[in-house]
């Protein structure tokens, strides 16, 4: 793939906001070392907010070869900086096609969105708000049904775009789909999703929970239920709803 001077551009700029001494601190964090979540992952020591604010510094002359080039990093800031122009991109598109161009990119690149804040910052916004436009999330079975722990938290956090609008089913499908994951990020992400539905129809999600909170995960239960009334929290913790 050629070079492009625009993505050359940004991996300078963020260059030029790094901290060498925060890198290994973000390394520990994200979980880089061997046989962790993140291992092989490589920081700069950029911080979150200054990512954001190269995004939008850069994301009008920015095309999608420039963020195909910033996915293709190794170094994690240049992917979520990637991902972040990507985000203001799509949310300025105004056609359909324009949009499920953007969502199908996103699909071709998911092994580049391989960690839980590039998922994060990034699913929900595009993928997920595209399959909510077209009424459509079969494509996040699919990703649940994945291996890749990253394209089920895909498949988990696009949902969140559906409970936006008042569906809660496609995230009640793939929490049921996960429930039984053994990694502690698919916990966190399922039990945020159901809590985010309950936000907004906590009757919804206790219809939900009733017959799964015993044999879902601690975490994911206590995620699930963090915004509920103490006593009633209280009472799901100890089973006896």
């Amino acid at each position: 793939m050629k070079q492009s001077v625009t993505a050359g551009l940004i991996k300078d700029a963020l260059d030029k906001l790094a901290d060498p001494a925060e890198a290994p601190n973000k390394a520990r964090f994200f979980k880089t070392g061997k046989g962790q979540y993140g291992e092989g992952d490589s920081f700069i020591g950029v911080s979150v907010p200054y990512q954001r604010k190269t995004a939008k510094q850069f994301y009008r002359q920015a095309m999608l070869q420039d963020v195909e080039e910033l996915l293709s990093s190794p170094v994690h800031e240049h992917r979520l900086t990637g991902l972040l122009i990507f985000v203001e991109k799509y949310k300025r598109l105004k056609k359909l096609e324009e949009k499920k161009a953007y969502a199908d990119f996103y699909l071709t690149h998911t092994q580049a969105v391989n960690n839980w804040d590039l998922v994060d910052s990034s699913a929900h916004y595009t993928l997920g708000d595209y399959l909510c436009i077209i009424g459509d999330y079969a494509v996040l079975r699919k990703l649940a049904e994945s291996t890749d722990l990253w394209e089920q938290r895909i498949a988990t956090l696009s949902t969140f775009a559906f409970i936006k609008v008042g569906d809660f089913q496609p995230a009640f499908d793939i929490a049921d789909m996960l429930i039984d994951h053994p990694h502690d990020l698919i916990h966190k992400a399922v039990g945020w999703m159901i809590r985010e539905a309950g936000n907004r129809d906590m009757a919804a999600e206790e219809e939900f929970l009733k017959t799964r909170y015993r044999t879902m995960s601690r975490t994911m239960l206590r995620y699930a239920i963090e915004k509920f009334p103490e006593q009633r929290r209280q009472m799901y913790l100890k089973g006896g709803i």
